[in-house]
Parts: structure tokens; C-alpha cells; sequence
């Protein structure tokens, strides 16, 4: 455990909050909400082929920040690394960046929370409900750290019962062991044979990249927590292995039964596709069992977000990058205005949710993917020039406990395939908007960096003469 001290953070996670907190981050809205747009653009095969190369990037990222993470195991690390590895303007930009996934994120989740919400109590306004789910992550998150994990380890373990559960229900029905509703045929097969493999033709597949990388956001969460976690060394290895295989199987395996059952032109984001499907499934109850699981399983990815943005303003105000009152931890570790800043973003679920919430739902989702698959980029980047300082200093690869393999192949495709998913959006006019959004706040970021420190170095040179 780390000292507690005015700037410390402490070591207070285990194995199991750490698997289970890459998981809270990833199974949310990208997963209940999004693949609805994604099979309503790409088709029933499309989508399970963007996500199985989803999940092809994913590993690949994952095996870059895996040995990243446990030879340098630091709260906030992909900055640190970019930082270390890259530059410091770009590391000082993919910690905004990433501080930026997740408060839009944040706006996503309390926002797709309330349109849930909606199924039980229609009369009432979602941001009513957006604004008491935003309390709520809050006060988890303010008490402990130890408090956060032990929450999130049972709102994941609830949604990942759930989509057990939804996978063996939803593998019956399409067998036809479970009847649907009207004793229709599982759409798929009806799909393949009217619409084509790809309703929208092959480049549907590139365009939806970034929401498909927007549901897999999170896996790097890892990251994020390895100076929170007790021996990284053992611990951050087994929750790699663990939450990769699982992911694959959760969100490869849903999206197969989605496929399955779930029409093309019923597809959208303002309704979830579980409960699309459970609403054709004759179980009682099931649909809406389904919604209170998917509710559960949005605040677990917010509980994860709001975790994730306020650990990096606290590792960038620790590298006295930004003001050091966010650096500033409560006697039980939690750095408290980090977190009432990070929180701001949860204001965009009240934004959205009064202008429209399916159309601004999708460029939240949009500008939070863009700003993830930079951050996977850069990941990419600090593993390929890492290797490569660390052997010119004389090391050898056998020093490093845990080794990206296939150097450099591995890094390179990362990087490649992240760069395809950006340059599909500049296509989409939906989800377009990201790029006028983050390529600004980019350079935002750069320059502000830039011009901070050249002021610094003026002044210091100025002092001097005198």
C-alpha cells in the first residue's frame, strides 16, 4: 500500500475489482445501446464482423498496454507513457483526450439511463432521471476507493449473469426451442437471403468502426487503476488474460444472437436491442427484466467512467501539468475535485436528453470513440518506441515480466487498424461531427501545452537576466 499522503492515491484493488472494473467500463451503452445503430447501418453480418475485428484491435492494444503497465505501473498511465515515449505535448493531449472519453461518456450513460427509464415511467422527463443517476455515481465514487471497487465489482458481476443469461435464452430462440412472438422465423437467415450480406454496402463496415470501438472502450481501464492495484506485477497479466477472452465471448456471442433476432428496421439507439429482442421472446417479464439489468449495467459503465476522468486529472495535476488542486485526495484517497470536475460532463446527458436525445446520443457516442482510438493509438505508439529505448539501454527482452509479442508487428497493426476506424467516420455524416469536435480540441490541447510551457521557459530565461 502507498502512504497516504495529501497527493497519494492508495493500493486498495484486487484482481477481481480490476477484471471486473475493465468489464464495468466496456458493457454499457456501447453494448445495450449502440449496436442497435450498428445493425441498423452495417446489417446483421456486418455487425458481427465489426466487432469481431473490434475485438481483433482490442487484443492487440491490450498486448501494448500490457507491458507498459507492468514495467512502469502508474495511475494514469497512458499520458505518462505518451509523456515519456512520444512527447510531452501529446501526452498532455491524450490525458485530456481520455479525460474527455469518459466525461462525454458519462453524458451517454445518464442519458441512455433516463431513455431506459422511460419503458416504466413514460410521463417523466429524462433528464429527471439522468440528474439522479449523476448523484448517485457521484456519491459512489467521493466516499472510498475502496467503496467504488466493491460497488463495481456487483454492478458488473449483475450485467455479466445478465448477458449469460440473454445469450443461452436468445440461442433457444433461434434454434427454436423458445418460440417467438407470432412463431416468426429468426430474421437473420431472412436477412441474409433479402437484404444481402451488406445492406449498405462493405464500407457500412469501416464507417461504424468507431462505434464499435466506442462499445469496447474501457478494456484500457487496466491502465488506469495499475497504481491503484495491489502486485500489478501478477494482478494486471491475469485481468488482461481474463477480460480479453471474456469480452470476446460476451460481446461476439450477443451480437451474434442480436443478429439473430433482431430485424433490421427495428433497430435504432432510442430503444435498447435486448429488450427489442426479449419484447419478441414469449418469457414473461423477460423485456422488462432486461431493461432493469441494462439500467444496472449503464451505471456500472458510468461508475467506471467517473473513476477513470478523475484519476487522470489527478495524474496530470501529480505531473504538475494542470493546477495541483486537482491532485489534492481526501483522508480516504479519493481525489474530490478531480471528481466534482469530471463530473461537469454528466451535464451533456441533460443537454441531450432536452434537444434530442437519439440524434445527440450518437454524436456523444462519436466524439467519445474518437477520442478512445486516439488514446489506443498513442498506447500503440509509447509500447513500439518503448521496446525499442529499452533494448538500447542495454536490456534485454527477457527483463521484461510481461512482453508484447510479435514486436513490432503487434503495435503496427494496432496503430493501422485504429487509423482506419478514423478515417471510415470522415463518411458517416452522423457521426462526422467527431472529427469537427476532436481534431480542434487536439489542437487546443497542443497549443495550450505548448504555449504554457514557451511562456514558462520566457519567464525563467527573463529571471535569468536580470
Amino acid at each position: 500500500m502507498l502512504e497516504t499522503g495529501n497527493q497519494e492515491l492508495q493500493r486498495k484493488m484486487k484482481a477481481r475489482h480490476l477484471v471486473m472494473l475493465s468489464l464495468g467500463g466496456v458493457i454499457g451503452t456501447g453494448l445495450f445501446l449502440s449496436t442497435g445503430y450498428t445493425i441498423q447501418q452495417a446489417g446483421p453480418f456486418g455487425t458481427i464482423l465489426s466487432y469481431l475485428v473490434g475485438a481483433l484491435v482490442v487484443y492487440l492494444v491490450m498486448l501494448c498496454l500490457g507491458e507498459l503497465s507492468v514495467h512502469m505501473p502508474e495511475t494514469g498511465a497512458f499520458h505518462t507513457y505518451a509523456t515519456k515515449f512520444i512527447g510531452p505535448g501529446t501526452g498532455f493531449t491524450v490525458a485530456w483526450l481520455y479525460w474527455l472519453t469518459w466525461t462525454v461518456a458519462l453524458g451517454s450513460e445518464f442519458t441512455a439511463a433516463g431513455l431506459l427509464m422511460k419503458r416504466w415511467f413514460p410521463s417523466v422527463s429524462v433528464w429527471v432521471w439522468s440528474a439522479l443517476f449523476a448523484f448517485i455515481i457521484f456519491a459512489f465514487n467521493a466516499w472510498t476507493v475502496r467503496f467504488f471497487a466493491e460497488s463495481e465489482f456487483w454492478f458488473s458481476s449483475i450485467k455479466v449473469v445478465a448477458i449469460v443469461l440473454f445469450i443461452l435464452l436468445g440461442g433457444a430462440a433461434v434454434f427454436g426451442w423458445i418460440p417467438l412472438a407470432h412463431s416468426e422465423p429468426a430474421p437473420f437467415f431472412s436477412n441474409l437471403t433479402s437484404e444481402g450480406l451488406f445492406p449498405h454496402g462493405a464500407f457500412a463496415i469501416v464507417m461504424t468502426m468507431l462505434a464499435v470501438n466506442f462499445a469496447y472502450s474501457g478494456t484500457e481501464l487496466i491502465g488506469v487503476a495499475a497504481g491503484e492495484t495491489e502486485n500489478p506485477q501478477k494482478t494486471i497479466p491475469i485481468a488482461i488474460r481474463t477480460t480479453l477472452w471474456r469480452l470476446i465471448i460476451f460481446f461476439v456471442g450477443t451480437i451474434i444472437i442480436l443478429s439473430a433476432l433482431l430485424p433490421t428496421s427495428d433497430a435504432g439507439v432510442l430503444k435498447s436491442p435486448f429488450v427489442a429482442v426479449f419484447d419478441r421472446i414469449g418469457v414473461p417479464y423477460a423485456a422488462d427484466l432486461m431493461n432493469f439489468v441494462i439500467l444496472t449495467a449503464i451505471l456500472s459503465a458510468a461508475n467506471s467512467g467517473l473513476y477513470a476522468s478523475s484519476r487522470m486529472l489527478w495524474s496530470l495535476s501529480n505531473q504538475k501539468m494542470i493546477n495541483p488542486a486537482f491532485g489534492r485526495v481526501t483522508k480516504r484517497g479519493v481525489p474530490i475535485n478531480a471528481v466534482i470536475l469530471s463530473m461537469l460532463g454528466g451535464a451533456l446527458a441533460l443537454l441531450s436528453s432536452i434537444i434530442a436525445p437519439d440524434t445527440v446520443y450518437v454524436v456523444l457516442v462519436s466524439i467519445s470513440g474518437l477520442a478512445v482510438v486516439v488514446v489506443w493509438m498513442s498506447i500503440s505508439v509509447a509500447q513500439f518506441n518503448f521496446r525499442r529505448q529499452f533494448l538500447k539501454e542495454g536490456n534485454s527482452v527477457n527483463d521484461l515480466a510481461y512482453r508484447t509479442p510479435i514486436y513490432p508487428l503487434v503495435p503496427i497493426a494496432a496503430f493501422v487498424l485504429c487509423l482506419a476506424s478514423l478515417i471510415g467516420i470522415a463518411f458517416d455524416p452522423t457521426q462526422r461531427i467527431a472529427l469537427y469536435c476532436g481534431v480542434p480540441f487536439m489542437l487546443v490541447c497542443y497549443g495550450s501545452y505548448y504555449f504554457k510551457n514557451g511562456s514558462k521557459k520566457r519567464g525563467e530565461n527573463y529571471a535569468e537576466e536580470i
